[in-house]
């Protein structure tokens, strides 16, 4: 038998091939992620969306250490009526810190709020209060359950460090409307850090120019000042003489990108000079303003974070695209982050009290002038809090099964409850979403379409949600494509 492919029938396949993997191609470029043309001498200047978009400013309020849904925002009746009974099927549970008891109702009780009668807890009455305008979102998963992997995924998308977050792909992607501030800011809690830093609002492979400001009411920008004992006159010749080195410089190599944004950046730290102090300073703000947020508390952590919230919205105000304020530091047991092992009840009475009043205060406020309307809120944590005790303490082990993070604001429905948990706050059930899901959404909202938004790298055209991520359709209040 000829096991020889005849010459007619090579040349019939091939073409046939060559025309598939074609039609594949024009069919694949119809659908092509794209990057955003960037000037690097004006890497901040304000870009277009993909479409017409709801949301042209964010503010992301992120709880560290993981704060608990079964305390907060998910009433589990069940929960209640079989308290210190063993979980279904799951008597013998061992999770991130080891074997859990039975199961705890909820430590704080819960009130049907506002019209739409949503049930959360008396830890977060003011932010309850609010329950109208917000859009619940019961059914987050996690891929992680350590606290610096998961909020480097409820951030940048992936686990592992060196992933540009949120933050920087939507500067990246929009830039700013005002080139004399950072176009994305991240103020830190007064009481520290994030559990992982710079992280959280990292370039990663996206130009530097895209990395957050870390800034706060506490934490000024470090050496945005001239030294003291620098005459005045002596800086501006300094700043002359530099500026006509990099004209030279320019003349020289003219195609010299990396030059061109380096003196951008320069350039922007001395607007800042004058741009920064003036809008973090709360000198101007009113009596009844201050005391809306809280930052008229004589609980000193209490008011600072209120003071932070206050410049979360001066910021959008004057243009910042995206603002990322936190609540809760590193690890610490618990006793200055959401990481309630050991006794939650204690540490979440101090917790509560820091977070709710100046989150409620920053929704009602941007609602009183006009800017939740073109103003997305975004709630987050890094994961949820298992249902049970952990067995021997009076805490809550790590949950990524199923927790819940908010929306407020442009595009999104309100007073409006999406997605389950089961009976007992243990799993997501109903509508079960990713964190890529939940990014494509908030792009989505910025007019921005996941899959196009790209950045080649490492023979890669990489995203914010990797292969993954379905806009939630059904939390948007109007369909924006």
């Amino acid at each position: 038998m000829n096991s020889h492919l005849p010459r007619r029938n090579f040349l019939t396949g091939a073409a046939g091939g060559l025309s598939s993997i074609a039609l594949a191609s024009l069919l694949d470029r119809s659908v092509q992620a794209e990057s955003p043309a960037i000037d690097s001498t004006q890497p901040c200047a304000p870009r277009p969306p993909h479409f017409p978009a709801k949301a042209t400013r964010v503010i992301e309020i992120f709880c560290s250490g993981a704060i608990s849904h079964v305390d907060t925002f998910d009433f589990k009746p069940e929960l209640i009526r079989r308290h210190g009974q063993p979980l279904p099927g799951n008597d013998k549970l061992v999770s991130f810190q080891g074997p859990n008891g039975n199961l705890t109702q909820p430590l704080w009780k819960f009130r049907p709020r506002g019209e739409s009668g949503k049930m959360v807890s008396d830890l977060v009455p003011h932010i309850g209060e609010m329950a109208d305008e917000i859009c619940f979102l019961h059914s987050l998963t996690n891929k992680s359950n350590t606290h610096g992997p998961a909020e480097n995924v409820m951030n940048t998308g992936f686990a592992f460090d060196g992933f540009p977050s949120i933050g920087a792909w939507v500067n990246y992607a929009l830039g700013s409307e005002n080139q004399d501030l950072p176009a994305f800011v991240a103020i830190e809690d007064p009481r520290g850090m994030p559990q992982s830093g710079p992280n959280n609002w990292a370039n990663g492979f996206l130009p530097a120019a895209f990395q957050g400001t870390p800034l706060s009411t506490t934490k000024p920008i470090r050496y945005l000042q001239s030294p003291p004992d620098l005459p005045q006159g002596a800086d501006q010749a300094a700043r002359d003489t530099l500026r006509v080195l990099e004209n030279l410089q320019q003349k020289r190599y003219p195609g010299d990108q990396d030059l061109a944004a380096r003196l951008a950046s320069y350039e922007l730290a001395a607007r800042m000079q004058l741009s920064v102090p003036a809008v973090t300073q709360l000198n101007d703000e009113t009596s009844q303003t201050l005391k809306l947020y809280g930052a008229d508390s004589p609980n000193q952590h209490k008011s600072d974070f209120a003071r932070n919230c206050i410049l979360g919205r001066r910021l959008i105000e004057q243009g910042v695209r995206f603002v990322q304020i936190f609540n809760g530091a590193y690890a610490s047991g618990g006793r200055i982050n959401w990481d309630g092992h050991s006794n939650l009840k204690e540490q979440y009475d101090v917790h509560g009290e820091i977070l709710d009043q100046p989150v409620a205060g920053l929704l009602k406020d941007l609602k009183q002038r006009g800017l939740l309307e073109s103003t997305l809120v975004v709630f987050a944590t890094e994961f949820g809090r298992m249902p049970m005790f952990q067995a021997g303490t009076y805490g809550r082990d790590h949950n990524p099964g199923g927790f819940t993070c908010w929306l407020a604001g442009a595009g999104v429905k309100k007073g409006y409850s999406y997605g389950a948990t089961d009976e007992f706050g243990f799993l997501a059930q109903q509508n079960p979403i990713t964190v890529h899901d939940f990014h494509a959404t908030i792009l989505h909202l910025l007019g921005l379409e996941h899959k196009r938004l790209t950045h080649y790298h490492n023979g890669i055209d990489r995203r914010l949600t990797d292969v993954h991520g379905q806009v939630i359709h059904d939390v948007l209040s109007c369909s924006l494509v």
